[in-house]
C-alpha cells in the first residue's frame, strides 16, 4: 500500500499590529470579519442596493439627489458596521457626525471617486472615533481630521484598496450576467451590492483602528 506524506495543517499568517497593518491586510481583516459576522453585516448592503435601483438609468442630477436622499441610510449602516467592531451599542452621536460627514459626499462622488475618499480619508474617521472614543461630535470630528492627517497615505491607499476591490467585483459579477438578460443584470446589481458594498463600512472601521494605533505610536 503506498503512504503518503502527513498533510502539513495550514496556518494564516499573522496579521501585523494595527499600527504596522498595511493596506492588503487590513482589506484581509475586513474580509475576515465579514466572514465571521455575515448575517449581521450583510443588511448592511441594502442603502446601497437602493440607490443603485433607484438611479438606475436616470441622470447624473437625479442620481446625486437620491444619494442625498437615502444618506441617512447610508450613515445608518456604517455607524452600525463601526458598533459591531466595537461592540457597542448604538450611538446617535455617531449618526449625527455621520450626517454632517456625508454631506458634500454625493456631489463629490459624481464629480470623481478621488475627491469622494479623500474627504472621508481626510474627515470620515470621526464617526467610528465617536462610537470606540464616546467622543461628543465636535470632538469626533476634530479627532477624525487628526486621524486621517497621521498617516494621510495609507487612509487614501486603504479606502482606494476597498473601493477597487468592491468596483472590481461588482463589474466581474455583472459582465458574467452580461448576456443573460436585463432580469439578470438586475439581479447582478442586487447580488453585489447587498453582498459586497457592507465591506466598505466594515473596512472604514478598521481604518479607524489603524490611524488610532497610529496616532497613538506617534504621541509615545
Amino acid at each position: 500500500m503506498r503512504r503518503y506524506p502527513p498533510r502539513v495543517a495550514e496556518t494564516r499568517p499573522a496579521a501585523l499590529p494595527p499600527a504596522q497593518r498595511t493596506v492588503g491586510q487590513l482589506v484581509a481583516e475586513s474580509i475576515r470579519f465579514y466572514g465571521e459576522h455575515f448575517w449581521s453585516v450583510l443588511l448592511l448592503g441594502v442603502p446601497f442596493l437602493l440607490i443603485d435601483v433607484m438611479s438606475l438609468n436616470r441622470t447624473v442630477l437625479a442620481q446625486t439627489l437620491f444619494a442625498w436622499l437615502l444618506g441617512p441610510f447610508v450613515c445608518a449602516a456604517y455607524v452600525r458596521a463601526c458598533s459591531l467592531l466595537a461592540d457597542e451599542p448604538w450611538s446617535w452621536t455617531a449618526y449625527a457626525v455621520a450626517l454632517l460627514v456625508y454631506i458634500p459626499f454625493p456631489a463629490l462622488l459624481r464629480l470623481f471617486v478621488l475627491p469622494a475618499i479623500a474627504w472621508f480619508a481626510f474627515v470620515g474617521l470621526a464617526v467610528p472615533a465617536a462610537v470606540f472614543e464616546e467622543l461628543g461630535w465636535v470632538a469626533a470630528l476634530r479627532r477624525g481630521i487628526r486621524l486621517g492627517r497621521v498617516d494621510l497615505v495609507h487612509a487614501l491607499g486603504g479606502l482606494a484598496t476597498l473601493c477597487i476591490v468592491y468596483g472590481v467585483s461588482r463589474g466581474a459579477l455583472l459582465v458574467l450576467l452580461h448576456t443573460q438578460g436585463d432580469l439578470a443584470q438586475k439581479a447582478a446589481i442586487v447580488l453585489s451590492d447587498i453582498v459586497l458594498s457592507p465591506l466598505l463600512y466594515i473596512g472604514g472601521a478598521f481604518l479607524y483602528l489603524d490611524q488610532a494605533a497610529r496616532a497613538d505610536a506617534e504621541t509615545e
